[in-house]
């Protein structure tokens, strides 16, 4: 005979079960717009049946009971995630760079180097047509102040650029080291818990949204690890193991303006970025084997050099107009410097356009020649089809090698740009099919609480006939006649 009491506790168990699957769901419908959470799912299992003498060896059911809080999780589209985050970050890093860069070379346009220089060109051959005129050697002046500046222009945003990247270099830098510090935090709480049996869910979500950020920003692997924990590394060097975190660091070499990829180091140690935002930020900022902004800036610093050797060279061996009257044998270069960052025209030609070398010799070696000559005008001039110009160990005309430059940036910038897309497609397909496993369907919820609350119901009624029994045999046997 099994007691009373049985069915009374058959239904306590019952009422606690639908009790906390309705809490789970409740708990998945609070979290439904929270960024990183897990839906969960109450997992219910009959509990030990109880052999009962007389009942031909068979065993009475004792009820159901919540045997854990499930994660419904897979972790091989986190690992799939992770891995295309990295490369999402690397060249979104690399096409914010270029398109920077685009943005102030402002190719082609009314306001870009092509156009003027092409107007300094057009200058000198005006200039060549009535060397005479003040008008003609002031717009030339001016044409070449206009040139100066605009190297100057995209040397100092090139090195503004670079010094912005420094700052979200080391930004990045420090995150690293934040998340990495967070991560190691939840290694131990989670520890602490899993040691004594608990789930501990909501923990696993956080250090799992930890994990999407840090690999956005670097490569990073993750070993699970004992009592619930995880190990992290950034390729070959640890990370994070178990509640213990690395510092990351970046040095930079003695002039301070390139990274040394050997200072780049976890707690003293060489690491090696495989991809990720820092090591586009990296690579974009440059580093002792090169790197986007010192390569674009090395290429138009050797462009402005050409250019003022070039018109130098030719502008000395001419005349001006003291040369012509007599007044002066003194000859002058038209720019000044040697680099984008500092060519500027010849402090003499501002404060004299006299001293602007139009004429050449007439005759050879008579030094002579006439106020009405244009000659070297129109050679510097023809410096623009000029073909025979170095750069780089490659001969090229200076407009050439600017439209090279040009042309490279813009296929760099667009195959950023396309890549960075193709891994935002991958990201939203992974993420779409994670989402459908882990993300919370108010549809789903809204039926499953339906269910747990009509499952309750069902265990409150039958506590309430197993309470009508009690009573009866309690309160109405051995009263006869009643």
């Amino acid at each position: 005979m099994v007691s009373t009491f049985h069915g009374l506790e058959i239904g306590r168990r019952a009422l606690s079960a639908q009790q906390s699957a309705l809490t789970t769901t409740g708990h998945n419908i609070a979290n439904a717009n929270t960024i990183g959470y897990t839906r969960q799912r109450a997992e219910m299992q009959a509990t030990t049946a109880l052999s009962v003498p007389g009942m031909h060896n068979h065993q009475l059911g004792t009820g159901v009971d919540v045997s854990k809080l499930v994660r419904l999780r897979e972790e091989y589209l986190d690992v799939q995630l992770r891995g295309e985050n990295k490369n999402l970050g690397y060249w979104e890093a690399k096409s914010d760079t270029l398109s920077k860069i685009e943005e102030f070379m402002n190719e082609p346009s009314d306001t870009g180097l092509a156009f003027v220089m092409d107007e300094f060109w057009k200058g000198w051959q005006e200039l060549a047509k009535n060397p005479e005129s003040t008008a003609a050697r002031a717009v030339i002046r001016q044409k070449g102040v206009a040139v100066a500046e605009t190297f100057h222009f995209l040397s100092d945003s090139l090195t503004q650029l670079q010094n912005d990247l420094k700052n979200v270099i080391m930004a990045k830098t420090k995150e690293v080291n934040s998340l990495a510090n967070q991560i190691a935090n939840l290694n131990s709480q989670i520890s602490r818990l899993v040691i004594n049996n608990y789930e501990p869910n909501d923990l696993y979500d956080q250090r799992d949204l930890l994990l999407d950020q840090l690999s956005k920003i670097v490569n990073v692997n993750t070993v699970p690890d004992k009592n619930g924990m995880v190990t992290v590394s950034i390729g070959d060097s640890v990370l994070v193991s178990g509640d213990q975190s690395s510092q990351l660091t970046i040095g930079f070499d003695e002039s301070g303006t390139m990274i040394d990829p050997n200072e780049i180091k976890l707690n003293g140690n060489k690491v090696i970025l495989e991809s990720g935002e820092l090591l586009g930020r990296i690579e974009s900022f440059g580093t002792t084997d090169g790197g986007i902004i010192p390569n674009i800036k090395d290429q138009i610093n050797t462009l402005a050099k050409q250019l003022i050797e070039a018109v130098n060279n030719l502008h000395e061996e001419g005349l001006n107009l003291k040369n012509i009257s007599g007044e002066s044998t003194e000859k002058y270069s038209f720019f000044i410097g040697d680099s984008a960052g500092n060519i500027n025209v010849n402090k003499a030609i501002m404060e004299s356009l006299d001293l602007i070398a139009a004429a050449r010799e007439e005759a050879p070696g008579s030094g002579m020649s006439s106020s009405g000559n244009g000659e070297n005008a129109k050679k510097i001039a023809d410096i623009k089809f000029d073909n025979s110009l170095e750069f780089n160990g490659t001969t090229s005309t200076l407009d050439d090698f600017y439209r090279n430059i040009i042309a490279q940036l813009g296929i760099d910038s667009q195959e950023a740009s396309r890549m960075k897309e193709n891994s935002e497609v991958i990201i939203h397909q992974v993420e779409n099919r994670r989402q459908s496993v882990s993300g919370v369907s108010l549809d789903e919820e809204m039926a499953n609480m339906i269910k747990f609350q009509q499952a309750y119901n069902a265990a409150a009624r039958m506590v309430t006939v197993m309470d009508q029994c009690l009573d009866k045999i309690i309160n109405g046997m051995g009263r006869v006649g009643l």
